[in-house]
């Protein structure tokens, strides 16, 4: 929280004292939803969606992306956001950063670097203010996930070779980040699985965990905080994020990348958990004549979280990919997603089995009323069996179904 504070207070100076331009966007999400589904993983369920059981009113997301830019090619961005349902409402910063972009050189390389809170570039789906998706009100579960417990406190060097320099279609980009502060990360995967949402962690807050029979005391999660809080520190090590992509102009790209936050799997403080957790990615986007857009992703990995004296206690493979196929015909668009998930459990810790395996179908259409208008109608589809499921009693497999209509507003 300190350091968040001082990051913000420092942007806040450079805008005063500095002769700059300002930014202002953001995004306002009302959303009606009805779900056939359990008590939501945001409040320690097992349901796979943002929101509960039955019909519901919500502010899905009060999005701000607040920049300040100078002609050094210094900016600087603090991005917000809230939520309010008729169980919370929570307001918080996601990310704040500042970036700096050189001129290209003579021969088309052109570098930029980034410091502060950020998400790794991972996502191609959430491409809107606010870390919101234009062609769908839910994201992919692979994006659910990183929204949730991915996002880091560090630095990243970017090196882009543009292709119109030296006679290509296409641009290269390289980069490398080393970060601190996402320790936890793959607490939640592993206690909640794969989900399908909207709902962003904000930097300071903590998400609930189910009560696992293996938080019972005498057991072996019984030091647990009720609470997982993403994003801290407990080793002082260095994690790092490496990333590739290739941009075809006017075409699409395809990126791979690397994370791995070299938690120390064996400490504990507070009742918070180090996580050794790293996975490998890979996107492509690539539009076709006539307004289609195809797009895929797929992310797979593994965490382990071990004992004091070094046992393994959750040591989980984990996998998911999507593809989507999106249609744009004047104002109107539609979209279909279709995912597949999996989480394998390799230990053997009492009450704690992780083993996941599902499917998911999302269906969009969105209509632009006008510029900063747009009305969807979505619908949400997910068949999963989850093991842990029965320590409640609840179905091992089930299937979920949402209907969400809203009303967003970009600006």
């Amino acid at each position: 929280m300190l350091k968040t504070l001082v990051l913000l207070l420092l942007l806040l100076n450079i805008a005063i004292t500095q002769s700059a331009e300002y930014k202002l966007h953001g995004v306002l999400d009302i959303r009606a939803t009805s779900a056939n589904t359990l008590d939501s993983y945001i409040d320690s369920g097992y349901g796979k969606f943002t929101s509960h059981d039955g019909n519901n009113i919500s502010l899905a997301q009060a999005g701000i992306d607040f920049t300040v830019d100078w002609d050094t090619g210094i900016s600087a961005h603090v991005v917000a956001n809230g939520y309010s349902d008729e169980n919370e409402t929570i307001v918080g910063v996601t990310e704040a950063f500042l970036k700096y972009r050189s001129l290209p050189n003579s021969n088309g390389y052109r570098w930029q670097t980034k410091t502060g809170i950020f998400y790794p570039e991972i996502s191609i789906e959430n491409n809107a203010y606010g870390w919101a998706s234009r062609n769908t009100l839910n994201s992919s579960a692979i994006n659910t996930w990183i929204g949730e417990e991915i996002r880091v406190l560090g630095s990243e060097l970017a090196l882009t070779r543009l292709g119109k320099f030296n006679d290509n279609n296409f641009d290269l980009t390289f980069a490398v980040t080393g970060f601190i502060n996402n320790d936890p990360a793959g607490s939640l995967l592993s206690w909640h699985g794969w989900n399908i949402g909207n709902r962003q962690t904000l930097w300071t807050e903590s998400r609930a965990i189910p009560n696992l029979p293996a938080r019972l005391p005498g057991y072996d999660l019984n030091a647990q905080a009720e609470k997982s809080d993403p994003f801290i520190e407990l080793d002082d090590n260095w994690g790092f994020h490496l990333r590739g992509k290739i941009k075809f102009h006017r075409k699409g790209q395809i990126a791979l990348g690397y994370y791995d936050n070299k938690a120390t799997p064996y400490l504990v403080e507070n009742g918070q958990y180090g996580w050794r957790t790293r996975f490998g990615h890979a996107s492509f986007i690539w539009r076709f004549p006539n307004a289609f857009e195809f797009t895929a992703q797929y992310l797979t990995g593994d965490t382990l979280m071990q004992s004091p004296v070094k046992m393994d206690v959750v040591n989980n493979d984990y996998t998911s990919g999507y593809v989507a196929l999106s249609k744009r015909i004047n104002k109107h668009r539609v979209t279909l997603r279709l995912e597949e998930f999996s989480i394998t459990d390799n230990d053997n810790t009492f009450g704690d089995n992780n083993n996941e395996y599902g499917k998911s179908a999302t269906l969009n259409y969105t209509y632009r009323y006008s510029k900063p208008w747009l009305l969807s109608l979505e619908y949400n589809w997910i068949n999963s069996v989850r093991a842990a499921r029965m320590y409640i009693n609840q179905p091992y497999n089930l299937v979920e179904r949402q209907w969400q209509l809203a009303g967003r507003y970009f600006f």
